[in-house]
């Protein structure tokens, strides 16, 4: 990655966009690169907390990437009645049995999401953490603990970025999801996804807004 744009505490900050699957990262690198940061990348890091916490953890070690804004993206199931495939979910917070980490500017993301999906209907709240696939009555159980949605990579990601102290504890993250399994709408497996669903191309058009919100977490905090 080249150099990027400036941090008000001095130095670069920039943008790494983590995705569990093959089919997330196509999605992610198919469209909507216009006003990428210069410092910008999509990180593949495999299915499961384990998988998301060492690529993570991989990354953020390189040269320049002390100061990385972080955002979990892809797709995940879920679990509030009434949610369809194609739905977004921004997570306000993430947890799992490692914690919980709140996310950063949620409300200008959903701001600059609206902008780039009009009309696309948007969940905000809690975004668990799951080691498998979460399938009928375990959905329920989630969701009595105040959870709108779960994956098993977002958690895993914002706590890996945040862990440690110095730059990390105030590194700007964020979780966006998008729903293709849901309690009325349950998939049997996820290459169904590749059939075209609704949440393939809802996940083409997200960028934008990332990029949106990559550049408010440059700004000072008032």
């Amino acid at each position: 990655m080249a150099a990027g744009p400036e941090h008000p505490s001095g130095g670069t900050s920039p943008l790494l966009v983590a995705c569990a699957l093959r089919i997330e990262r196509a999605a992610l690198r198919g469209t909507g690169r216009g006003g990428a940061p210069e410092r910008y990348a999509v990180l593949r890091t495999g299915m499961g907390p384990r998988a998301a916490e060492r690529a993570v953890a991989g990354a953020l070690e390189r040269p320049g990437m002390d100061r990385a804004a972080v955002l979990a993206t892809g797709f995940c199931a879920g679990l509030v009645p009434g949610m369809h495939p194609g739905d977004l979910v921004i997570a306000e917070e993430t947890r799992d049995p490692n914690g919980v980490v709140a996310c950063t500017g949620t409300a200008f993301l959903a701001e600059a999401l609206a902008r780039a999906l009009p009309g696309r209907t948007v969940h905000l709240g809690t975004l668990t953490g799951s080691d498998h696939v979460v399938r009928g009555p375990e959905r329920a159980q989630l969701r009595a603990t105040g959870a709108v949605a779960v994956d098993m990579e977002s958690a895993a990601t914002l706590w890996t970025a945040t862990r440690g102290g110095g730059a990390a504890a105030g590194r700007p993250v964020a979780a966006v999801r998008v729903i293709v399994d849901a309690p009325e709408h349950e998939l049997v497996r996820i290459g169904t996804v590749r059939g075209g669903i609704s949440a393939f191309r809802v996940l083409r058009s997200v960028l934008p807004a990332f990029y949106e919100w990559h550049r408010s977490s440059l700004l000072p905090r008032r």
